[in-house]
């Protein structure tokens, strides 16, 4: 049976993308702040969470994942909504965007590959939400400082991580994902700019662009739609 861990799972994408793997067959694990005290902030609660579900594993549990998915990540910090100008801009609100955004998945890339937690041998996924307004490419309308420099950071880094990981994963593909403006707490604010998509509408597309990529997509930024978005 194919293996799935959501890291982030307790989301309204995080969950829709569990029960979707769930229903499709995959045996899945998930893993959440809320739920289980993941803290992204802290590297040894990482490494407490992640190095559990490997101690859990037993003959019939594969001890590797085909498919990893990072569904976490936080539009502003408590308190301050995304900021419109620069005036706007505060270094504590920026620092947790990144702890969040940047930092928490950086940490989780780095024990994911550590913990030897997707196979060697045969084809693997690990897929990072991330969010188009991180394009630089893409960016017309300015604002959202913190928020959009956290996701051009977390693109880097799932870049950069991609290339090494190729040299001892040659079939994994880790790739970003845009997943769109879904209708969950995470944008009720700002819906009104954007048609919005359901969680499981969300959760179905993603996996099926997820499914069409493979080793040589690695490193790649891709929405919902399947579309590449530009750095």
């Amino acid at each position: 049976m194919r293996s799935a861990l959501v890291i982030g799972n307790s989301g309204g994408i995080g969950k829709a993308i569990f029960n979707h793997l769930r229903d499709t067959g995959y045996a899945v694990k998930g893993l959440s702040r809320s739920v289980d005290g993941l803290d992204l902030r802290d590297e040894s609660s990482i490494i407490q969470h992640l190095s559990a579900l490997k101690s859990s594993s037993s003959d019939q549990d594969p001890p590797s994942f085909d498919r990893i998915i990072i569904a976490t990540g936080a539009l502003n910090s408590p308190g301050q909504a995304p900021e419109k100008s620069l005036r706007s801009l505060s270094s504590d609100a920026m620092i947790e965007q990144f702890k969040v955004n940047t930092i928490g998945p950086a940490l989780l890339l780095k024990n994911i590959i550590s913990l030897r937690m997707i196979p060697k041998l045969t084809p693997s996924h690990i897929a990072v939400l991330s969010a188009r307004v991180g394009s630089i490419g893409d960016n017309k309308l300015g604002g959202w400082y913190s928020y959009r420099a956290s996701k051009a950071a977390v693109n880097q880094v799932v870049h950069t991580t991609a290339i090494e990981l190729a040299r001892t994963h040659s079939q994994a593909c880790l790739c970003l994902l845009h997943p769109g403006t879904v209708a969950t707490e995470f944008t009720k604010n700002y819906q009104s700019r954007h048609s919005a998509i359901t969680p499981e509408q969300c959760a179905q597309s993603l996996m099926k662009v997820l499914d069409n990529l493979d080793s040589e997509n690695s490193g790649q930024f891709h929405d919902w739609k399947g579309n590449q978005v530009p750095w």
